[in-house]
């Protein structure tokens, strides 16, 4: 009776240490949660918790499905295409819980996206309330949801909903100063509305009389008012033929008044969303810090951009020799092809 009554008070504790946030440990693609078998837990039980086949979660600890699980004893839980979203809908019975990556020592924000499937940045941004690249350590960061069914799993109480979109966490105060007002649409009266023909007929009359025919008086001939084109913006004609970023700007303000270095080497290129729009071009680049805007040179035809630093250049087999990589937006305005191509940077220590 005394067993039956301890295991009785122990069981909420159990209960609450499996409700903490949920720490996803690993690289893409072998992601995965840590839990600790609580009493009567076994590989059934847990994967309804977490929404994962039990033929999943003995392999992926090497161990038997028939053999069972200890009390007390730690096991991976892999988050997959089962259970593991960073974009999509739910069903009504179930509902997406946040998944969180600690930021470890010397860690950029490209470096958290790349480790965790690949998740954009902007997203990352918006799902935490950030603005900068740039993370601290220990700082922890929804990288993605847990799907689970509302009736089988504990972890549904922390869940936010069917539907996972940018602003899925952000609180009501943050997202008053992340997101821009929007006017709301005038109010249209029938006295507004005769003003508003009254404009318009006043305009057409007067666009009438500036591009009437001028009639000269000894001669029946009129001829059109010619009129000579103002002669294009060097500006623009520079921002459309050389792709220059926004990050222009704020590479400017960098350099004044600092040491620039300037240094030429061979580029990688690696994949990326963003750039093919916006012209925000990014790169990695392990003499600078991150933040730091380059200026990028392609000298074979003098194209040039102007990319953000997110992390260092990993130390894979790949980028040996590398001086920098960069985005392939980026690649694409500097005119290069396909696989590494020489360059030259200059930036501000």
């Amino acid at each position: 009776m005394k067993k039956i009554l301890i295991l009785f008070i122990l069981l909420p504790f159990f209960g609450a240490a499996q409700q903490k946030l949920l720490l996803v440990e690993g690289v893409s693609p072998s992601l995965y949660i840590t839990h600790k078998v609580a009493p009567k837990e076994n590989y059934y039980s847990i994967g309804r918790i977490y929404n994962v086949s039990p033929k999943d979660i003995a392999p992926f600890n090497k161990l038997q499905l028939e053999k069972g699980l200890s009390l007390g004893q730690t096991i991976k839980i892999p988050l997959n295409s089962s259970n593991f979203f960073q974009s999509g809908n739910a069903a009504a019975d179930e509902t997406f819980v946040p998944v969180y990556y600690r930021v470890k020592d010397k860690e950029g924000l490209y470096r958290v996206a790349k480790n965790n499937n690949d998740v954009p940045l902007e997203t990352l941004k918006q799902w935490n309330g950030i603005t900068s690249d740039a993370v601290k350590n220990g700082m922890q960061l929804v990288v993605g949801y847990l799907k689970v069914k509302k009736e089988q799993s504990v972890l549904a109480k922390n869940g936010i909903g069917t539907s996972i979109n940018s602003t899925a966490i952000v609180t009501t105060e943050e997202k008053k100063t992340a997101l821009p007002e929007v006017a709301a649409p005038p109010v249209v009266t029938k006295a507004s509305e005769n003003t508003k023909v009254k404009e318009v007929e006043k305009q057409r009359t007067t666009k009438e009389a500036e591009t009437k025919p001028v009639v000269v008086a000894e001669k029946p001939i009129t001829k059109p008012e010619k009129i000579t084109p103002a002669p294009e913006s060097k500006k623009i004609l520079r921002d459309n033929n050389t792709n220059y970023a926004d990050f222009e700007a704020l590479y400017r303000s960098q350099i004044k008044n600092a040491e620039v270095t300037e240094t030429t080497g061979d580029a990688g290129v690696f994949k990326s969303t963003s750039g093919w729009s916006d012209k925000k071009y990014y790169c990695l680049y392990s003499s600078a810090s991150p933040g730091t805007i380059i200026k990028i040179t392609n000298p074979a035809n003098g194209n040039i951009v102007f990319a953000k630093v997110l992390d260092t250049v990993p130390d894979i087999k790949k980028n040996e020799g590398l001086l920098l990589v960069i985005s392939n937006a980026a690649a694409d305005a500097l005119g290069a092809a396909e696989g590494n191509f020489n360059c030259s940077i200059t930036f501000s220590k």
